[in-house]
């Protein structure tokens, strides 16, 4: 039971023969054996598939004692890891992964997989052996016997490579292996996934860290589950995770496997009494395809989850060269956006705040723009991704803030300036006194200066947030919750937080004049909410006259939007406000396209369903149909309506509700007579 081909090959080499280096290696044999036999190392064997074919006679004598026969036993169903116990088992997974792998690894603290094993502690090294003709033949390995020291060692190795809260491994133990794998070659390709969850924040800003962390565990049992035996899954740290799965050149089986890992990732998990919903995004590297080394690969990952999220949530993305042109071109976007402030680049433009009662303009949001001497002028879209992620964002907001001030300074009378806060601004301790020192020198009173804040920004650390509340409430300042609706928990931030005035988000307000939509639902039940609360509604976003007078009925305070044409100059806000500040809507009457009633089916094409609608309304722009049930998380997907045999048209799923739905069509189309004529279901 104890002999296998280890021992056998060397007895056999060095039997019958006079040759000197045989000699030496007869007394080397007899060294093995009495190290072997008397001291703390011993031997091991495997087959290709890790079944073992030798094992040191004392330890299987352990094993014996426990009624197993070792040998021809898969060798990671005799070891676990020191203390593998703790992490649910994942820690046995690393040697499994060496073994597929073909990887040497050295130095792991095990204990034999069997009850009591606190009585043992070994470590455990191993490396591929192949034939002459460098063919794998499986592992050969020492252990060794280490006793009670390895305990704490053991306490050590596992803070070094595994990590404590999952119990997977860790950045440095992951690094290890990429780096093993990849020395290894051989492989049709290894692949590198790296996943970032989506919507993690906000379920530890809403429902605390130890949810937060209960819910990373969970997920890290799902992804190992997902993944298997196919390859090692590490947490980076936070919500950052990774794969290295050797031997994986197929890139349709690495995109079915992604796609397993979104799935598996998206269903609901159950913490305590809470029911939280994420998702994740996935980026994909692949050797030598992509770079034949670990900084290469990495990197290449991180490009490809930032398309992937950039793509939207629950997406795969392989890495592409036109990535690094993206790559560049953001560093060049940064290094020119360094340079913006100093070379007076950036400017402030004023949307007015207009009262729905009588049209009077009761203050002006600050826009940044930055008038690029190349590209023209850019929106914040264009450029404050690229300043958040470099660290510009404070000191462009503090600029915002000071010029904003000195032009408000100007205007004179009651009229109020917004300035939005980005998320790092509000979290920084010395927000208050950077808003003193700029009303100061601009000499403007505080209680004209209005700050926006995001529902991101106030959820990050609602104590934190309400400490920051009361200090700028010391100075006199207002506050507006910016988008109102479009963040996870806005009740919780007025229950919490002394807002005065709500920023409706434009999503609510499109299309708040149709009776058939939701939306003016919404609205009412803000503002009605708002009104018992003492807190002030602005729409924002409102571009058509029947928006104006919709928000009014509804009981908006004030609007702001394109419908009273674009953000003025600093001095033209001025002329403005001395020409009596009253705004003149301009622009188009409403956002509806004249309709044609109707009654013909229609064939709809979403999430890979085809299904019968009948068509009730038609316009250029739009379709009202029934006779189709949609699940509401369909909404705001996309979808193909053919209204003409073999003509189909992109929409938008806009809303759905009792057996009706709204459609908004990508691009206008042309009503002609094929449209009108009644077709068949």
């Amino acid at each position: 039971m104890h002999h296998g081909g280890l021992k056998a090959a060397l007895r056999s080499w060095v039997q019958g023969s006079d040759d000197p280096a045989r000699g030496d290696a007869g007394r080397a044999l007899l060294l093995l054996r009495e190290a072997e036999n008397h001291g703390p190392t011993w031997f091991w064997q495997t087959d290709r598939i890790g079944r073992l074919t030798y094992l040191s006679g004392k330890i299987a004598t352990v094993f014996a004692d426990h009624g197993l026969d070792p040998v021809g036993m898969p060798l990671i169903d005799l070891l676990r890891i020191a203390g593998g116990a703790e992490r649910g088992g994942d820690a046995e997974r690393t040697i499994a992964f060496h073994l597929s792998a073909r990887t040497a690894f050295a130095d792991y603290a095990v204990t034999p997989a069997i009850k009591g094993s606190g009585d043992w502690h070994w470590t455990v090294s191993g490396s591929p052996a192949t034939d002459p003709y460098g063919r794998f033949e499986g592992f050969v390995g020492t252990g060794s016997d280490t006793g009670s020291i390895r305990q704490s060692d053991a306490a050590i190795t596992r803070l070094a490579l595994f990590d404590s809260l999952t119990g997977l491994a860790n950045r440095q133990r992951m690094r290890m292996s990429l780096e093993q794998t990849l020395a290894q070659g051989g492989y049709d390709g290894t692949a590198l996934f790296l996943l970032d969850l989506d919507r993690f924040k906000a379920v530890n800003d809403t429902l605390g860290h130890p949810v937060g962390d209960a819910l990373l565990k969970q997920v890290a049992a799902r992804l190992t589950r997902a993944v298997g035996e196919a390859g090692l899954v590490g947490r980076l740290g936070g919500d950052e995770f990774q794969v290295v799965l050797p031997r994986m050149g197929d890139r349709a089986a690495m995109a079915t496997l992604a796609q397993g890992i979104i799935a598996a990732l998206s269903q609901p998990f159950f913490i305590g009494e809470a029911c939280v919903s994420i998702g994740c995004s996935i980026g994909i590297a692949v050797s030598p395809e992509h770079g034949d080394g670990p900084d290469t690969l990495v990197s290449h990952a991180d490009l490809a989850l930032y398309a992937a999220k950039g793509a939207g949530r629950g997406v795969h993305r392989f890495f592409h060269d036109a990535l690094l042109d993206g790559a560049r071109s953001r560093q060049q976007l940064e290094t020119e956006l360094r340079q913006a402030l100093a070379l007076d680049q950036m400017r402030l433009v004023y949307q007015p705040v207009v009262a729905t009662a009588d049209g009077a303009i009761t203050g002006y949001e600050a826009l940044l723009r930055w008038d690029h001497p190349q590209r023209g002028r850019m929106l914040p879209a264009d450029f404050l991704s690229v300043a958040e992620e470099s660290g510009l964002i404070e000191p462009i907001g503090e600029w915002v803030l000071r010029t904003a001030c000195r032009d408000a300074a100007r205007w004179g009378g009651e009229t109020h300036l917004a300035v939005n806060l980005a998320a790092t601004q509000f979290a920084n301790p010395a927000l208050p006194a950077i808003v003193t020192n700029a009303l100061a020198r601009a000499g403007l009173p505080p209680d004209r200066l209005e700050l926006d804040v995001a529902e991101a920004s106030v959820l990050r650390d609602l104590n934190a947030s309400a400490t920051i509340f009361a200090a700028l409430k010391t100075v006199g300042v207002r506050i507006a919750l910016h988008d109102f609706g479009a963040g996870p928990a806005s009740l919780g931030c007025l229950r919490r937080l002394p807002f005065d005035r709500i920023k409706i988000d434009r999503n609510f307000v499109r299309g708040v004049g149709d009776v058939a939509g939701r939306n003016a639902a919404v609205v009412r039940a803000i503002t009605t909410l708002a009104n018992a609360l003492a807190i002030e509604t602005t729409a924002k976003g409102v571009e058509f006259h029947d928006e104006i007078a919709a928000v009014r009925d509804l009981g908006c305070d004030s609007v702001q939007g394109f419908v009273y044409g674009q953000p003025l100059e600093a001095e033209a806000a001025i002329t403005q406000l001395r020409a009596g500040g009253v705004a003149e809507s301009s622009g188009l009457k409403s956002n509806r396209a004249p309709r044609t009633r109707m009654l013909r089916s229609a064939t709809i094409e979403i999430a890979g369903e085809r299904r019968i609608a009948r068509i009730r309304d038609l316009s250029s722009t739009g379709a009202l149909i029934d006779s189709i049930v949609f699940d509401d998380d369909l909404v705001g997907d996309r979808l193909r309506i053919e209204i003409v045999d073999g003509q189909w048209v992109a929409a938008t799923l806009r809303w759905a509700q009792d057996g009706r739905a709204g459609l908004h069509f990508d691009q206008p189309i042309v009503i002609d007579r094929r449209m009108m004529n009644r077709r068949r279901g």
